[in-house]
């Protein structure tokens, strides 16, 4: 587990793949500039665990499935969000203002999976383990590779992220 910089950052560094499949450069920004705020997305069991004390940090917010279920209702709507708000303009190419649902569902899977991914790699410090392939395999997965309040961990995802994605960018032309 990282902190929220770590997040933000370990989903930017997954989003680059983007860069290669997406042909408009626009469009490859607008899945990073606004995937990168789902890579939180799982931590919402934090703000439930307060309202349903069932819930459990690292439970069943933190797999594989439920970045799935999530997407699968959220990515849609943020489809038509992008294809409603940007469709008009040169930001979408026309294949992807037609694809609009399937952008917003890998956006918000990737960055849920990304988001996993980093907590596997601290986890055991401050908090449980997490069970990424729960249902199927119920074991927890933890790297423990870096503490999670490690600055230079945090920062470093996030201007690595960042400094991908700016370069990725600025080299399509």
């Amino acid at each position: 587990m990282v902190d929220v910089v770590g997040h933000l950052g370990m989903a930017l560094i997954w989003f680059v793949p983007a860069w290669f499949i997406i042909d408009e450069r626009k469009t490859a920004a607008t899945f990073a500039a606004v995937g990168v705020w789902f890579g939180m997305l799982p931590d919402v069991d934090l703000v439930l665990k307060g309202i349903l004390p069932t819930v459990k940090h690292h439970g069943v917010f933190h797999t594989v499935l439920m970045a799935g279920v999530l997407a699968a209702l959220i990515g849609p709507l943020l489809g038509a969000v992008l294809k409603r708000t940007l469709g008009g303009t040169d930001w979408f190419s026309d294949d992807a203002v037609d694809h609009a649902t399937g952008f917003g569902v890998v956006m918000v899977f990737v960055a849920g999976v990304a988001h996993v991914f980093a907590d596997m790699l601290s986890a055991p410090d401050i908090a449980d383990s997490v069970e990424p392939l729960w249902p199927l395999y119920q074991q927890s997965f933890g790297i423990d590779v870096v503490w999670y309040n490690d600055p230079l961990v945090n920062w470093g995802l996030f201007l690595t992220g960042i400094a991908l994605n700016v370069g990725l960018f600025l080299s399509r032309r």
